[in-house]
């Protein structure tokens, strides 16, 4: 008996016509959709000042719209987190919809993640919940479930859960669960999306992801016949250590142990995730909590030609006494320029000023107007890529923890009966798993100084402030120089911004890979703007551009 979950969005704001390829590209039990992150919650928060209405992503809805009707043709349930801050609201909104095409359609939603009212000063605090309240739904005969904050892997496990009748202490099975929710959650992220090795297919516009789950929760990740992309072991390994830490991978479902997770390939665009064991998840819920920091403002000034350092130099003095009284100046020199430039813009270094103040009136009006008014009063071909605005609001992301027991996680059926969902049966205190031993080294030979980027593949992301980067290699030689080469102080060298940060490396050798987890170098987190790449999304790709001594043998 095959469970098929398919996933047709990854972010708020991901292709619109996902929703209707899926449905009609090929076989399908259960469509998800992810809408949320931690800068979506943010966003939607802000949403809800203007309008107690809003709080949910309206694209779902206008997806549904277009879609309801085949869903509904084919006998496939939707499963989406898109109702954010407001599911209830979502809810009915998808109702509305249903009555006014004519369509039958029974709406469910799982409420109790909200926590704002008990955490003053933030705009979003929600938990993170499991996926037990969706179980609940579809067991009672729901067609679309609509949530708010629940883990991203919950949109997996509580179809699979209800499809299989599993228990909540059935970690082995709920782990696989998890494992596939976490490589389906980000869309063509595991299809050759955002892959280190995209040149391997044809990545132009690649297919959404589906996973065969079976009942003992081992499954196969695939993707509808003919659509773009590719899957293989490499685009699987790469979404397995997205925003991922050590050997435990926690939930409130179940804790994954992504040190026995064994991948294979089974066929053209066919990976086969099994052996994958469980543990009773933590004994407490992570909670987001969202609030505005402040406002912030920017601009950019571009550099051309000679003297690069010294015109830079010039107008940090002459701006400085403007800024003397904000809260968090941070300026930037990206030497993009080079020596006897073809073009204007190849001649060009961009020197990057960022302000941060919870006065508005101090990043806005007395930025634009001092750096306006060096127009004609600073550094020979002085010009800005875009005048700087009046300022505007950022955010601040944090993490708290709460007892399973203090959140209501209700499962609200569509006739309206409200069921309890219970807190874990057991738990287990999240610890570190013991650093498995390193493989045998490689024979010495010679070396050539080269990109790691042509041993190894990275991926890398955001968790509040910090970053994780995780590293793979392709072969089992490549591993043993990998995992003998790439230590926490060696990253620390290759990614100079994270030498006074702490860097923790976790080994994962089933995957041939290394993660390794940069603390604070994200700041306050991706709504704060910190650096130039605030969710860290290229800083694996950086890595991988880094120049070290390699074996002539692996290259």
């Amino acid at each position: 008996m095959t469970l098929r979950i398919g996933n047709a969005s990854g972010f708020y704001g991901d292709r619109f016509d996902a929703m209707r390829e899926m449905l009609t590209g090929g076989e399908l039990d259960v469509l998800t959709g992810d809408y949320l992150a931690e800068l979506t919650m943010l966003i939607l928060g802000r949403d809800r000042l203007k309008d107690p209405t809003a709080g949910y992503a309206r694209t779902f809805l206008r997806q549904l719209e277009e879609c309801l009707g085949l869903a509904q043709e084919r006998g496939v349930r939707i499963v989406t987190n898109a109702g954010g801050l407001n599911p209830a609201g979502l809810a009915d909104a998808v109702r509305r919809l249903a009555d006014r095409l004519g369509i039958p359609v029974r709406v469910a939603h799982v409420a109790g993640d909200e926590l704002t009212a008990v955490h003053p000063g933030s705009l979003a605090a929600h938990a993170y919940l499991g996926g037990f309240g969706i179980t609940e739904c579809l067991r009672a005969g729901a067609d679309i479930v609509v949530t708010g904050r629940v883990t991203d892997a919950a949109l997996v496990t509580g179809p699979a859960a209800a499809h299989f009748g599993w228990r909540d202490t059935e970690y082995d099975r709920l782990a696989g669960a998890v494992v596939a929710g976490h490589v389906l959650e980000c869309g063509a992220q595991a299809t050759g999306g955002n892959y280190a090795f995209f040149r391997d297919g044809d990545a132009r516009r690649p297919g959404f992801p589906l996973a065969e789950l079976h009942e003992d929760g081992s499954c196969v990740i695939t993707k509808h016949p003919g659509t773009g992309g590719f899957v293989d072991v490499g685009t699987v390994t790469a979404q397995l250590l997205y925003e991922t830490a050590g050997a435990r991978y926690a939930g409130p479902d179940a804790t994954a142990r992504l040190d026995t997770v064994r991948l294979s390939q089974d066929g053209p665009d066919r990976v086969r995730i099994e052996g994958v064991r469980g543990e009773a998840p933590p004994p407490t819920l992570k909670v987001g909590l969202n609030r505005l920091g402040g406002f912030r403002n920017e601009v950019v000034f571009v550099l051309t030609g000679l003297d690069i350092e010294a015109k830079a130099a010039l107008v940090r003095d002459q701006l400085e006494p403007a800024l003397g009284k904000v809260a968090d100046v941070r300026w930037e020199l990206a030497r993009t320029d080079r020596s006897d430039a073809p073009t204007e813009e190849t001649a060009s270094a961009l020197l990057r000023l960022v302000v941060r103040d919870p006065d508005q009136g101090a990043v806005g009006r007395a930025l634009s107007g001092a750096a306006v008014e060096l127009a004609l009063a600073s550094y020979p071909g002085f010009h800005v890529l875009a005048p700087p605005g009046k300022g505007s609001p950022y955010g601040v992301f944090e993490d708290v923890y709460v007892p399973h027991g203090s959140v209501d996680h209700v499962a609200v059926l569509h006739d309206g009966r409200r069921i309890p969902v219970p807190p874990a049966h057991d738990t287990a205190v999240l610890e570190a798993v013991p650093e498995p031993p390193p493989p045998e080294p490689p024979e010495p030979g010679p070396t050539r100084r080269a990109p790691l980027g042509l041993v190894a593949g990275a991926r890398s992301g955001d968790k509040g402030g910090n970053a994780n980067v995780g590293v793979w290699a392709r072969t089992d030689d490549a591993w043993r120089w990998l995992a003998h080469e790439l230590t926490a102080d060696r990253f620390r060298e290759l990614i100079p911004e994270s030498r006074e940060l702490t860097v923790v490396r976790h080994a994962l050798p089933n995957l041939r890979a290394l993660n390794f987890v940069v603390e604070g170098i994200l700041g306050a987190g991706v709504a704060a703007q910190h650096r130039f790449d605030p969710q860290a999304k290229a800083l694996g790709e950086w890595l991988r551009s880094r120049h070290l001594e390699i074996p002539e043998a692996l290259l």
